[in-house]
């Protein structure tokens, strides 16, 4: 890691923001050094490019920083990494600020899963970021549409959904608004492929595609255990074993957090107006005891 800019040779990606000249995308700026957050940077360190990681608590990006290092250092015990790779993983990583935004040419935020606090950091970001920097956002479940309309730059506003755990799933949905340019669609598939991911296009919808299919499945096995039909492990053996899932719903409910898992269903139901989106009670009780999964110590499961 490091707080020195490093050149990129490497062939990068280019968006057209109405007449501004075409943008190279070599600087990444990453906002929120969360789970996901410090996932993506480490990624976009891996491929080459040059990525600052920015979150407003400074313990947070401490703990985003620290836990990239592990991975690395984790890596080279495995024999994944060299020493040398993961020297030059680090040279590509930095710790920064909002500020970061007036030398990037890609934003990703990974914030709070609420679509006015992310549409306040758009705005705050159009500030500071040049006309051509494309604004992208993780989320899983919001409206990129009404993300891009508030960003002030809808042209420029993307979805980029990874998925957890970032250095291991492969799978990006890349999510198309309304007014989302082909320039920018372009450039973020491009940019997913350079990471090493498989990006896949898809339109601006509730959920998008992943989180539309896979969040009432895991909905409805929490309604299964609520019910009695079954226990914890009998559930999640029987579509391992059944479905050839590699893991149980309810196991990776925990892993996704179920604070996630409500805040996902609860935007079903809001978006579609259809019940058949409603959290189960359960869910909601987990989530105000303050059993969240494996990053809480507790869920389904213990950790």
């Amino acid at each position: 890691m490091t707080h020195n800019d490093g050149a990129i040779d490497e062939t990068s990606h280019t968006v057209t923001a109405n007449d501004q000249p075409q943008a190279r995308i070599q600087r990444v700026l990453v906002v929120g050094a969360g789970t996901m957050g410090s996932g993506i940077a480490q990624v976009v360190a891996e491929s080459g490019l040059t990525v600052t990681l920015a979150d407003a608590d400074i313990a947070a990006l401490d703990r985003g920083l620290s836990g990239i290092a592990r991975r690395w250092q984790e890596s080279t015990e495995r024999g994944q990494h060299s020493a040398a790779d993961v020297s030059s993983f680090a040279a590509n990583l930095r710790s920064g600020k909002l500020s970061d935004a007036t030398e990037s040419d890609l934003v990703i935020e990974a914030i709070l899963e609420d679509i006015d606090i992310k549409a306040r950091l758009f705005q705050d970001l159009a500030i500071l970021a040049p006309p051509r920097t494309v604004f992208a956002s993780n989320t899983s479940s919001l409206s990129i549409t009404a993300l891009g309309q508030r960003s002030g730059r809808p042209d420029r506003c993307v979805g980029l959904h990874f998925f957890n755990p970032v250095p291991r799933l492969p799978l990006v949905e890349v999510v198309r608004g309304l007014d989302t340019s082909e320039q920018t669609m372009q450039a973020a598939h491009e940019f997913a492929s350079r990471l090493g991911k498989t990006p896949v296009i898809v339109n601006d919808a509730p959920g998008f595609v992943a989180n539309r299919v896979l969040l009432p499945m895991i909905n409805e096995a929490i309604f299964t255990l609520q019910d009695g039909v079954a226990d914890r492990e009998t559930i999640d053996a029987v579509m391992r074993l059944g479905a050839a899932h590699p893991m149980g719903p309810l196991a990776l409910a925990d892993l996704i957090g179920l604070d996630v898992c409500l805040a996902i269903m609860e935007s079903l139901q809001r978006d579609f107006g259809d019940d058949k989106y409603r959290p189960a009670p359960l869910l909601r009780r987990m989530v105000s005891a303050g059993k969240l999964g494996r990053k809480s110590g507790e869920g389904f499961y213990p950790y």
